[in-house]
Formats: structure tokens, sequence, C-alpha cells
């Protein structure tokens, strides 16, 4: 992890140092690449007006884009629940992200792809008068733990003001940005002294934070919601490196007690990866150090981003973006 670090910093050095007009993010709207400060959506976009969209968000590890493959599908299957399309095919996309990528020079970046309705909304129009848009934005990679944090761990609490809304009113295993639940919680988060909010589904049992997934360990087992919580592909990754490290787990209903009496707690979410939680309503957890399951699947994590099955080399292939 420290080498890993080590590496970071350097490129965030010579990132600093850049004079590229993209160094501070990049955007593509309506065809066309712009810095991110000069990028503009239209007010009526049902995006904006109605959060009408779904989105994804892949990350750009040492200039390699990471399971890109398994984000756009994921994006897809987000489009097809709630009747969008991606206005672009597979390839097209794909190469619009690279060329984003290589024009920005930022080797380490956090890159989110947004399908709304478009200009017309539901109410009075068909289906297939609608117009769909892309847009997609490419910045700095984001942290939700500073790496100097994840040597001890963050602090977390258990949410009592707030409810994740429920299944049945908005699917949770689509993105959006309907933030008012997730929002309230990191408030109440702060107000209580910790960085990290845990929402309930209303029956005791855990869902998910605000942008990652929650993993307890008891017993050697790493349990994690499976319903109230989106399908993280950091999530994924976690299943298979404890799968590959001998390590059981399982996507289950997880109730809140359990997160008071196991071992150890960390989250998964691509803004930075596997992030370990030493202190659940101000007490520590693990005697508030960061556990072993933890660091095994945090280093294993990291790892996977070099090994190109699971990631692509921003310039180490064809771009068909233009």
């Amino acid at each position: 992890m420290e080498a890993i670090l080590s590496a970071y910093r350097e490129r965030l050095s010579r990132l600093r140092d850049n004079s590229n007009p993209y160094s501070a993010g990049i955007a593509w709207v309506a065809g066309e690449i712009v810095p991110l400060l000069e990028a503009k959506i239209p007010l009526i976009d049902q995006g904006f007006m109605h959060s009408d969209l779904t989105y994804d968000v892949v990350s750009v590890w040492d200039g390699r884009f990471f399971r890109l493959d398994d984000h756009i599908d994921r994006l897809e299957a987000s489009c097809s629940r709630i009747r969008l399309r991606i206005p672009l095919e597979k390839n097209k996309l794909k190469g619009i992200l690279v060329d984003m990528a290589r024009q920005s020079r930022i080797p380490d970046a956090c890159v989110q792809i947004v399908v709304t309705r478009g200009l017309k909304g539901v109410r009075a129009n068909k289906l297939e008068h609608l117009t769909n848009l892309l847009y997609i934005l490419l910045v700095p990679y984001v942290w939700l733990m500073e790496p100097e944090a994840q040597y001890h761990g963050g602090r977390a609490v258990v949410a009592k003001t707030v409810q994740r809304v429920p299944p049945g009113a908005m699917d949770p295993t689509v993105k959006n940005l309907q933030w008012g639940d997730f929002t309230r919680g990191m408030f109440e988060a702060s107000d209580r002294g910790a960085e990290y909010a845990f929402l309930t589904d209303g029956n005791q049992n855990l869902t998910e934070g605000p942008g990652f997934n929650i993993h307890l360990v008891k017993d050697g087992i790493i349990h994690t919601p499976d319903r109230g919580c989106l399908h993280g592909i950091t999530r994924d990754a976690v299943f298979e490196i404890a799968k590959a490290n001998g390590i059981e787990a399982q996507a289950e209903a997880v109730p809140v007690e359990m997160a008071y009496r196991c071992d150890e707690i960390f989250t998964s979410t691509t803004a930075g990866g596997i992030l370990p939680i030493t202190a659940l309503d101000g007490q520590p957890v693990h005697e508030g150090k960061v556990g072993p399951i933890t660091r095994i699947i945090r280093d294993a994590y990291w790892t996977m981003h070099r090994d190109p099955v699971h990631s692509l080399d921003v310039f180490g292939v064809e771009s068909h973006g233009k």
C-alpha cells in the first residue's frame, strides 16, 4: 500500500506542474471536449430538472481504466431499467473516454458518465419521441478517505435521523443523483463527530452509505448487504479477492446489530477503493486498528489495477472516439 501511494503522490506532483488546460478536469458535452469549468448543460435538461437520469463512475489509475467494460455494462443495465438508452454504441463511448484521458494527461482520475432523459420530460411525450443525452466528465482521482487516513481508518455512524429511500420508491441498483437521504446522513455523521454515514432500511438492516458499499467481518466471514444498495463494481472485486484468498463472503440481509459485534468494518467504492472503518458510533472497531482481512482485500484490490484482465492501458490502445 505504501509503495502504491508513494507512486501516486509522485504522479500528483507532476500533474500540479502540468500546464495542460485540461489538467483540472475535462468534459464531453454535445460531441465536444472542453475544459471542465467551461462545460454547460441546458437548464431544461430533465436530469437537472427532475434527476431523471442514471450515471456511472469509472476510475483511471496510473494511466489504466479499471474494469471499464463492467462499468459500461452496468450503465447499460441501469438505462434499461428506467427506459433510457446510451446515445452511443459501446466502442464509440470507450474511444471517447480514452481520448479524454489522453488529452487530459491526468494519470489518476474519476470519470462520470451521465445519461439523462433529455430536454423533454416523460409527461405528455411518447418514449420514442424522447432524445436521451450523454455527458462525460473526467477529474483528478477522488478519495472518499484520504490516503493518509487509511492507515488508521475512518469514523462512521449508523444514521438515526434518516433511512435509505426504499427500493419500492427508487431502485438502488440504478445509480442516481437523488442524494437527499445521503446528504442528510452526511450532515448527521458530521454532527456526531464522524466522516461516514451508514443508512438502514427501516427494518434494522444496513443498506449502504453515500457512494459506498458496507462490509462487516465476523469470525473470518465478510458480510455485505444484498438489498437496498447498489451492486458495486468494487464490491464485486471484494468478492473475487475474497474467493481467491479462501475468505468466505456473503451478500445477505445484514442486521444493524452485527455492526456492533463484528471484528472489522470496511467500505468499498470506486472513489478510494477499500476504506477501513475503525470507529462506529464513537466506539472502536478492532481496537481502533485496521483489521487483517481488510488489509488483505485492500492490498489485493490495488494490485488488481495492473492486471490487463481488469484494466485498459490508456496509451496502449487504438482510439476510436474521434
